[in-house]
């Protein structure tokens, strides 16, 4: 028994009926909690039942402008781009408090989740593009810890056991300007409370190429990888440079590109497989199986053994057709893990 743990990304699609533009202006104006609440808590439950073990609140909002709204606000702002700590909140944690009630009234415990919060660098490049002032990337890192601060002095009912620094950029986007050691220094300041209060910082990169930066940062200790779409990221990981930095992996073992696996569906029926939804369960029933994802962690961890601390899909959910097939999905990837570990 390895004890992967088994976490998503986050997003997750809308429940039938309910428009992006309708969640947005209730985020925005919080002008039906009730409802708001309701569909956040029911989206969330479903990760539990699919056999999530570190399932994430899920994500409706825009990974920036859910911070940048709140460290933008003057009525917020200790200083530009240092958000007031009482400020620093993540309105989705509020919400879940009452599936979390729920879970540890029935199971006698809590409820273990994980927090994504967007990183200081996906934060600065939106705000300023390809220039370089550290002493904003510094601020906002700031704000970020705040958030994390807040939200774990605040979980009544659930225990925060992962925050995800979210930085798809890293590796990615030519923009990026600032010196390795102002990245770090950035990203173990964002990190520090998460780390303080004992949870696994993890830091979800769309590309590893540069992942040693989350090596040389102390705070963080766990670094994710979309393996399932593209396998060869695996390759440009050393697993001796993981053990001297006593770093781990999240690996992903489901692909969640799902304009890709529509691509493949389009090819084989010579259709367009968004005009035929049925045809579209194809990807959980006979693609990505089980079977498949269990050999993917198979083969993941014949390269880094007990360096892999965490699994799940590559990354978020949102795009995806409807809740059902998402929650299939988590569900493949719980029966999948279960599977390895026998």
């Amino acid at each position: 028994m390895t004890g992967i743990i088994f976490d998503d990304i986050g997003s997750y699609p809308l429940p039938d009926g309910v428009t992006k533009e309708w969640i947005n202006n209730a985020f925005s104006t919080r002008s039906d909690d009730k409802e708001l609440f309701s569909i956040i808590n029911n989206s969330f439950q479903q990760k539990i039942d699919a056999g999530v073990h570190v399932p994430t609140y899920p994500q409706y909002q825009d990974m920036n402008e859910q911070f940048l709204s709140i460290i933008n606000n003057p009525d917020c702002a200790e200083e530009p781009f240092k958000v007031r700590e009482d400020c620093a909140r993540i309105l989705e944690l509020e919400a879940i408090e009452a599936v979390a009630a729920k879970y540890r009234q029935e199971h006698g415990k809590k409820l273990d989740i994980r927090i994504c919060i967007t990183g200081p660098l996906e934060l600065y490049l939106r705000e300023f593009g390809g220039t370089d002032y550290s002493d904003i990337l510094n601020l906002l890192a700031v704000s970020v810890n705040r958030f994390v601060k807040n939200s774990m002095k605040s979980a009544n009912n659930f225990n925060i056991k992962t925050v995800s620094i979210d930085e798809p950029s890293i590796g990615i986007n030519p923009q990026v300007m600032f010196d390795d050691s102002d990245l770090i220094n950035a990203l173990a300041t964002a990190s520090q409370s998460a780390s303080k209060h004992g949870a696994d910082v993890e830091i979800h990169l769309h590309s590893p190429l540069h992942y040693k930066l989350a090596c040389d940062t102390p705070t963080i200790s766990v670094i994710g990888v979309e393996s399932a779409a593209s396998p060869s990221y695996l390759d440009l990981v050393d697993r001796k440079v993981l053990e001297d930095s006593d770093s781990f992996l999240r690996v992903g073992i489901a692909r969640t590109d799902i304009f890709n696996l529509a691509a493949v569906l389009n090819e084989k029926y010579n259709t367009n497989v968004w005009k035929e939804p049925a045809r579209l369960l194809e990807i959980v029933t006979g693609m990505e199986t089980p079977e498949v994802i269990t050999k993917r962690l198979e083969n993941a961890y014949s390269m880094f053994g007990d360096r892999i601390k965490y699994a799940g899909p590559d990354c978020g959910l949102g795009a995806w057709p409807s809740q059902e097939i998402a929650a299939r999905l988590l569900n493949n990837v719980a029966c999948g893990i279960a599977g390895f570990e026998k």
